[in-house]
């Protein structure tokens, strides 16, 4: 994706700079020497692709290493398949002796707690970090210098997106440079969270996982990309042997500082003085590891911070004061007045416990971040959306609603909602409508200092009208410390990125692949070593795999001459007239190879299909034409045919709503198809999608120049056809009959969301029109408006709301891409 943004100059000329002028053999290279030293098998140590693949199979998706043995024992499977291995234990010491993971191995060391042993295993994190930094995979993508950004070219509004777009990384480079001209920085990024291993049952793991701030976040947060590396597994103890309860929480606090402090020390001296890294390109840099950000719950933020539970893990807002105000430049914890408390942990009991306790801290000794260079920890705890906001402050909202209109009211209306993928007092609909405003700006992938301002606003908002809760009796106070989180946010944007950098529903998908498919390929005694063996070859076979992958492609550029024309993937079939805001992709053969026109009208409600198809013949033979005089020409148009080919779905490529070239592009998709029965014999719905239409002024962002629509029929005329009608004139492509809302005008006063009405004639008769399917922009959602009486009728269903229902509020809520669309700034 092309940026199209303004980039200031790194705060060093030198950062980031090479240490060594000559490029060493690439890891690929030198793994290739160890196990093809002939250079002619691409699968080796394997003999071939079959044997490659079923080993493949075996290790990732086959049904267990008993399965696999028995079937590699069929008579003459082994001879003819050409394989390298004859039952599962000779391919696992293929797998163990031959193949390189590029990983470190897994430590084990005994930790003892009031008399109990516990077993800790974890990785050499400077390892670690040389086996994420020198991955060939990660070749040509690695950051080195911190970069600024910019919506304009005088440089005024700022865009944040990747780690090394925030301030942190800028001010952490200047720092460095003045003492090691040169310096690369290597944020590290730490996540843990303690998981369920059985369904049933009590057994626990504990695992961290560690990555570089240097890779791009996209591929940080997608498992599949082997971004993430399992750093240790902690004990995962509940310290029963220790009696006191009062004692317990502070021994399991210590244990885990113990451990953590154990896997994160070699950090303190790679972080002053720095350590040689070398690139999967074979470039040498002198990389300075930084602790950076430390992503969890609330517990765990709790336990990392060493701070009581009901008090902000960031700063030291009074217990009392949390979530009834907001202030979003409310300063950090003072951090030299918790060093000062830490290091009185010699002197008596009695008087560190006071230290701690003045400090607004827990007893703790020696936490793991107070050694370590450049870091401040209350500064590294970050936003979590999925806790603090999904299953936190959302959550809260929810069930306040339900309190206030009651279960069977919210239900109610939620049956009536129009399928998509006010009587309210007005202060709750402003508090309401503030939360997902905040929600959804905190999704952002991409942060300006606008946006940013809105988010300020949208938090302010919900603050000025939350005490509707307290009016009606809901709530009786406001000390929720997810809600006082959210003042924090702005802050970890502007230093960090944006908040997909650092979520914890990134990292809660890597509990599947590294701890739970582990642990069920285990016999669940003493499991975390046969964990961690599974774990250490999986590894290896997906490095196999990226290595194989990657001697095909040598070995075809290789046998490609300059004659010989390279095939490219295939592509997606694209519109090829699309909007320039939008792509789409129409299967190729329709759906209903032809269908009558009176079968449109009845069965897809396409009730003028003849008349409006008729006035778009004209109007695009001539669009010069008056309204007046395209209804006369179109009483003169007559059809050679009786059937169109009709198609039920399009899909649409949403590019980048603010047009910065830093968002993914958003897929949508729009049906129109009549009801049915399934393959099951059961009937599914009409269902006729609403759309946002282009007049053809309408622009990136903001609503003006389009008008939503609801489309009955998507078709397309034959050639012959077409050349029937209009003979001179290059035929349109896929058509679209529309009928019609009214236009936009101001926005709800309330909440903010426009309101749109279906435009009928004189004769009540819906208006509707044939348009080009490249003047739409996207699908949109509609949300009806209830009636005077308050009380949405009971025959109104999702299926049907569209066609009963008379107005209805455009919602901006049913995906990033509309809110950044219709959103008011």
């Amino acid at each position: 994706m092309h940026r199209r943004t303004w980039e200031a100059q790194p705060p060093a000329l030198h950062a980031g700079a090479p240490i060594d002028p000559e490029c060493h053999p690439t890891v690929y290279k030198q793994y290739q020497s160890s196990v093809d030293a002939s250079g002619t098998n691409p699968y080796a140590p394997f003999k071939s692709r079959i044997d490659w693949e079923l080993a493949k199979w075996a290790k990732m998706r086959g049904p267990g290493s008993t399965a696999v043995t028995e079937l590699l024992q069929i008579e003459d499977l082994v001879s003819l398949l050409g394989l390298s291995f004859k039952n599962s234990r000779e391919l696992d010491q293929i797998v163990d002796g031959q193949l390189a993971s590029g990983r470190p191995r897994f430590i084990r060391r005994k930790i003892i707690v009031a008399g109990e042993v516990f077993d800790i295993f974890y990785r050499d994190i400077l390892q670690c970090v040389r086996a994420l930094y020198g991955d060939p995979e990660f070749t040509g993508i690695l950051v080195f210098t911190p970069e600024r950004h910019y919506t304009d070219a005088d440089k005024t509004v700022h865009v944040y997106f990747d780690m090394h777009t925030g301030q942190w990384w800028w001010d952490t480079q200047k720092k460095l440079e003045k003492q090691k001209p040169g310096a690369t920085v290597i944020p590290i990024i730490i996540s843990s969270d303690k998981t369920q291993l059985t369904v049933f049952g009590s057994k626990t793991a504990y695992p961290v996982y560690m990555t570089l701030g240097n890779l791009p976040k996209d591929v940080r947060r997608c498992p599949s990309h082997r971004g993430q590396i399992l750093l240790a597994y902690l004990p995962s103890t509940r310290l029963e042997h220790i009696t006191s309860k009062t004692v317990r929480p502070r021994v399991h606090t210590n244990l885990f500082h113990k451990c953590m402090s154990l896997v994160l020390k070699p950090l303190i001296k790679a972080g002053i003085h720095g350590i040689s890294v070398t690139s999967g390109d074979g470039v040498t840099r002198c990389g300075h590891s930084i602790f950076t950000m430390y992503i969890g719950n609330y517990p765990e933020e709790l336990q990392v911070t060493c701070c009581k539970n009901g008090l902000c893990p960031k700063c030291d807002i009074p217990c009392e004061d949390v979530g009834s105000t907001t202030d979003q430049q409310r300063a950090l914890r003072d951090l030299g007045k918790v060093l000062d408390a830490l290091g009185r942990a010699d002197e008596s009991a009695t008087a560190f416990s006071r230290a701690c306790r003045e400090a607004g801290i827990q007893t703790v000794r020696n936490p793991f971040w107070q050694h370590l260079p450049c870091v401040n920890i209350y500064r590294s705890i970050t936003p979590d959306i999925l806790h603090q906001l999904y299953q936190g402050v959302v959550k809260h909202v929810i069930s306040w609603l339900t309190t206030a209109y009651g279960a069977g009211e919210i239900d109610a209306r939620c049956r009536r909602l129009p399928l998509h993928d006010g009587m309210s007092p007005v202060r709750l609909v402003h508090a309401v409508r503030a939360i997902l405003d905040f929600l959804y700006l905190a999704h952002y992938l991409a942060h300006t200092s606008d946006t940013l301002g809105l988010l300020r606003n949208a938090l302010e908002h919900f603050h000025a009208n939350k005490s509707i809760f307290i009016d009606f009796g809901i709530r009786a106070h406001f000390r929720l410390p997810k809600l006082h989180s959210l003042d924090h946010y702005i802050t970890s944007i502007k230093l960090f990125g944006t908040t997909d950098n650092y979520d914890t529903q990134y990292t809660e998908h890597l509990h599947i692949d590294f701890t739970k498919e582990a642990y069920r390929a285990t016999n669940h005694s003493d499991e975390f070593p046969q964990m961690m063996l599974w774990l250490k070859r999986h590894e290896k076979i997906l490095r196999h795999n990226a290595y194989v992958t990657w001697r095909l492609q040598h070995y075809s550029s290789c046998r490609t001459t300059p004659d010989e024309p390279q095939v490219c993937p295939r592509s997606p079939i694209l519109d090829p007239y699309g909007a320039a805001l939008t792509r789409m992709s129409v299967v190729k053969w329709p759906t209903v190879k032809a269908l009558r026109f009176d079968a449109a009208v009845n069965s897809y409600g396409a009730t003028f299909i003849r008349d409006a198809l008729a006035r778009f013949v004209v109007t695009y033979k001539d669009p010069s034409l008056t309204r007046t005089e395209v209804e006369h020409e179109s009483l003169r148009i007559s059809y050679p045919f009786a059937t169109l080919p009709v198609f039920h779905k399009i899909k649409f490529i949403l590019e980048d709503a603010e047009q910065l070239g830093i968002m993914e592009s958003t897929h949508d998709v729009l049906h129109a198809g009549p009801a049915r029965q399934d393959r099951q014999g059961q009937p599914v719905p009409a269902r006729f999608d609403t759309v946002l239409v282009n007049d053809g002024t309408g622009g990136a962002s903001g609503v003006e120049g389009y008008r939503v629509g609801r489309v009955r029929l998507i078709f397309k005329l034959t050639a012959k056809a077409w050349h029937t009608l209009v003979p001179d004139v290059i035929a349109p492509g896929h058509l679209a009959y529309v009928e019609w809302f009214t236009p936009f005008t101001e926005p709800d006063r309330v909440h903010g969301m426009y309101k749109v009405s279906k435009s009928c004639n004189r004769e009540k008769s819906l208006l509707a029109s044939v348009i080009e399917i490249r003047h739409i922009r996207r699908s949109c959602h509609l949300l009806p408006v209830a009636p005077p009486s308050g009380i949405f009728p009971r025959d109104w269903t999702s299926s049907t709301v569209l066609d009963k229902c008379e107005h209805f509020f455009v919602s901006p809520f049913s995906d990033m891409h509309i809110m950044g669309l219709v959103r008011l700034v």
